[in-house]
């Protein structure tokens, strides 16, 4: 095992695109990194370059004591887990797992050893004489891996192994990578889109944007402490809701107002959050999660209310989305913009979902399921102003918390 140091990396193509923005990240050994961020944030050439699969343009790469960029891909000692599976068509599940080993000329009691350890962990022992051919998807990948895991290498690198497969599948595929890497305690650097993906997997997730780390850390501190709006409004699903609001004096605390809306922030929560009462009488970001709102029935009756109508309904078992308009308009900050142009989609038109109205913010309340809740109903929320996050209007960066 080893730990993987990138210290100011770039990766510039065509003299002009910068695909990766001196990147600083240090992995440390045996840790499960996740790289996680939207299509183009240079996430999977940052995987490409540790592999040696693409060339650095600036800045070096370490893994273990020594520096590799100049290393071949092969001399790097690492094993990489693609997304198309890459397995030969022709060899059946045991010639695929074998065949790296026999390319290294491995002894062929050592190639047995290796191959039957990793076809137990995977289950694959009821598979060995078939081809990929028969296999299902989920099968396929644990080959995959399997093929990976015989290597013994010093890092695993993981390139979205898991969006070819059906969501349920995915999540079983889930577990059994953690359950993996426990076992093996192999380093890993695995690289997806999937935010809920990336915070389930990772000991720490490093979100991109354009190519520059955004922040690194926890699942825990990326969720509770974002370091910036397009952090916060990543992590998280459904994604945080946005407003411009006012934050006011009331005597002892401040006052949030947007729309027709207002929400106390006591005392305690201003001293709580260095340098936001600084903002008092001048107006912030406020950002509030779908999981701070509830049904105001079914929640402390100490929590502030807002009265609002429900749009649309999703009701999901375990929980009910409400969708409900605010009659401000959207955030217009670049970190917003490029968060909605995300959820549109590469080709999507830049405004991410439809709007309820024109000059309306679209919100996300999560609320209890035995709320009885219906499109076109009048509700009241409670709100849990302990939670609500707050981000400079001209920087994007958070107030109070969070850190870089």
């Amino acid at each position: 095992m080893a730990e993987i140091v990138l210290d100011g990396v770039d990766k510039v193509y065509g003299g002009e695109v910068k695909a990766v923005d001196d990147l600083d990240l240090r992995i440390e050994d045996g840790e499960f990194m996740v790289l996680v961020g939207p299509s183009g944030c240079g996430k999977s050439t940052a995987l490409r370059m540790i592999a040696g699969l693409e060339e650095i343009t600036a800045g070096t790469l370490a893994i273990g004591d020594e520096v590799v960029n100049d290393r071949p891909p092969k001399d790097r000692d690492i094993a990489m887990v693609f997304q198309n599976y890459a397995l030969y068509p022709h060899m059946t599940v045991e010639q695929n797992l074998a065949f790296g080993l026999k390319l290294r000329k491995v002894a062929k009691s050592e190639i047995a050893r290796r191959v039957k350890d990793a076809s137990s962990m995977l289950g694959l022992d009821p598979y060995l004489k078939r081809k990929p051919g028969a296999l299902s998807g989920g099968q396929r990948q644990r080959v995959a891996m399997g093929r990976a895991i015989v290597r013994e290498p010093r890092a695993f690198l993981m390139d979205e192994p898991l969006s070819n497969l059906d969501a349920k599948l995915r999540v079983q595929m889930r577990a059994s990578l953690n359950q993996l890497h426990e076992r093996l305690g192999v380093t890993t650097v695995y690289v997806t889109h999937d935010q809920v993906e990336a915070m389930t997997l990772g000991d720490r997730v490093a979100v991109l944007r354009d190519g520059r780390l955004q922040q690194v850390d926890t699942p825990k501190r990326l969720f509770d402490s974002p370091v910036n709006l397009f952090v916060a409004g990543f992590i998280g699903s459904p994604a945080m809701n946005f407003v411009d609001a006012r934050l006011e004096s009331d005597g002892k605390g401040a006052a949030l107002k947007f729309a027709e809306h207002s929400l106390p922030v006591s005392a305690e929560l201003l001293d709580a959050r260095p340098g936001l009462r600084d903002y008092i009488g001048s107006s912030v970001i406020l950002g509030i999660r779908p999981s701070d709102f509830n049904d105001a029935e079914f929640s402390s009756s100490d929590e502030p209310r807002i009265d609002v109508t429900a749009k649309i309904t999703e009701e999901l078992g375990t929980e009910i989305n409400v969708i409900f308009g605010v009659d401000a308009p959207p955030v217009r900050h670049e970190d917003a913009a490029a968060l909605a142009k995300d959820a549109a989609g590469d080709e999507g038109d830049g405004e991410g979902a439809l709007p309820l109205g024109s000059d309306s913010s679209q919100f996300t309340a999560r609320v209890s399921p035995r709320s009885n809740v219906t499109p076109g109903a009048s509700m009241r929320l409670s709100v849990d102003v302990s939670q609500l996050h707050f981000f400079d209007q001209d920087s994007g960066l958070a107030i109070g918390h969070g850190k870089a």
